[in-house]
C-alpha cells in the first residue's frame, strides 16, 4: 500500500497543470499514488496531462459535476491510509510529503496536518498572514481561532488520514463554493489541526478561478446546519461572522438585498468591531472603490483581501 493519495480534480487548467504534476514529481519522497480526475474540461487540460508517463499516474474522466463530487470520487478511489488533494493549479514543493510523512509517523494519533504557503499573484509572491502565536515549528491548533486571517486548512496544503472522511463526511455536492470551507468546519469541531510553519505549497492566485465567479454567491454554503452549535462555541460563532460579513459585503455589491440581510442578521455586530461594520454600512460605490484599492494592495502582499 503507497503512503498517499494524491487527489487533483482537473477542469480547464491547461496552463497550470503541467507545473502541477511535475511538483508532485519531483517530491523527495515517493510512496504515492497520483489520482487525476478530468470533471469534463473543454481545453487541452487532458492533451497536457497526458504527455506524463508514470505509473504512480492513475487518469480518470468524466462529464462535468463539479469540484465536490470530483474529489469524493478521488476518495472512494484511494489506497493508501492518508489523503491530500493538490489544485491543478497550484505547487508543491519538493519536500511537501516527506515532511508531511515525518509528522504522519510522528503523531500517529493526529487525524489532520496542514502546512504554511505562500501566495501567487501576478505582481508579487508572499508568504500568507495567519492568526496562531508561533512557538514552535508546529503547533497544534483550534481550526476557528487559527483562521480569522488566513484558513490553517487550504485544499493543496493538508494531509488527512482517510479514516477521516467515514467519520466527518466528505465534501458536500450542493454547495458550489465554499464547499472546502464547510468540510473544515465539520472537522474542525472534533480535530485539531498539527499546522507545520515550514511554507511547503504555494497558491496560485487565477482570476479564472470558478470559486471566484461572482454568480455563485446563491449557491454558498449553508451556514443554518451550525445554528444550534455556534449558540455554545463562540470561536465557531465568531468564524462564521467572519464568512458571513465577507458574503454580506459581496452581496451587497451584487445589489442582492435579500442576501445581504440574510447574511447581516446573523453576525453579532459588536463582536466583529468598527471596521467591518462600517464597512457593511456603506454604499455600493464607495465599497467598490475601497475594495479596488484593498486587492491592489493584497496582490503585492499588503494586508489581505477586504473580505476577509
Amino acid at each position: 500500500m503507497t503512503f498517499f493519495s494524491i487527489i487533483i480534480p482537473l477542469y480547464n487548467k491547461e496552463k497550470f497543470i503541467e507545473n502541477t504534476i511535475q511538483s508532485v514529481l519531483d517530491q523527495s519522497f515517493g510512496d504515492y499514488e497520483i489520482i487525476v480526475i478530468n470533471d469534463g474540461s473543454t481545453d487541452k487540460s487532458e492533451e497536457k496531462l497526458l504527455n506524463f508517463k508514470d505509473d504512480r499516474i492513475r487518469y480518470y474522466s468524466k462529464k462535468n459535476e463539479g469540484v465536490s463530487l470530483t474529489r469524493n470520487l478521488g476518495i472512494s478511489l484511494a489506497n493508501a491510509s492518508f489523503v491530500t488533494f493538490l489544485d491543478a493549479d497550484d505547487y508543491w514543493y519538493p519536500d511537501f510529503l516527506r515532511v508531511m510523512r515525518e509528522y504522519c509517523t510522528q503523531f500517529e494519533k493526529q487525524k489532520i496536518f496542514a502546512a504554511a504557503i505562500e501566495i501567487e499573484t501576478s505582481k508579487k509572491i508572499f508568504p500568507a498572514k495567519y492568526s496562531i502565536s508561533k512557538n514552535s515549528d508546529f503547533e497544534f491548533v483550534n481550526y476557528f481561532k487559527a483562521s480569522k486571517k488566513e484558513s490553517a486548512i487550504l485544499t493543496s496544503s493538508a494531509v488527512f488520514n482517510k479514516s477521516i472522511f467515514d467519520e466527518i463526511g466528505v465534501f458536500d455536492p450542493k454547495i458550489k463554493s465554499g464547499q472546502d470551507t464547510d468540510l473544515w468546519i465539520r472537522i474542525g469541531l472534533k480535530y485539531p489541526i498539527l499546522f507545520i510553519w515550514k511554507v511547503l505549497v504555494r497558491y496560485i492566485h487565477d482570476e479564472n478561478s470558478l470559486s471566484k465567479d461572482p454568480n455563485l454567491i446563491t449557491s454558498k454554503m449553508d451556514f443554518s446546519k451550525f445554528t444550534e452549535l455556534e449558540k455554545t462555541n463562540p470561536d465557531l460563532k465568531y468564524f462564521l461572522d467572519l464568512n458571513r460579513f465577507s458574503l454580506a459585503i459581496k452581496s451587497k455589491l451584487l445589489a442582492n438585498k435579500v442576501l445581504f440581510d440574510y447574511y447581516y442578521n446573523g453576525i453579532d455586530l459588536e463582536r466583529i468591531g468598527y471596521k467591518k461594520r462600517f464597512l457593511l454600512c456603506l454604499p455600493p460605490y464607495l465599497l467598490q472603490l475601497l475594495i479596488e484599492v484593498k486587492l491592489k494592495l493584497a496582490n503585492l502582499g499588503f494586508g489581505s483581501s477586504v473580505f476577509k
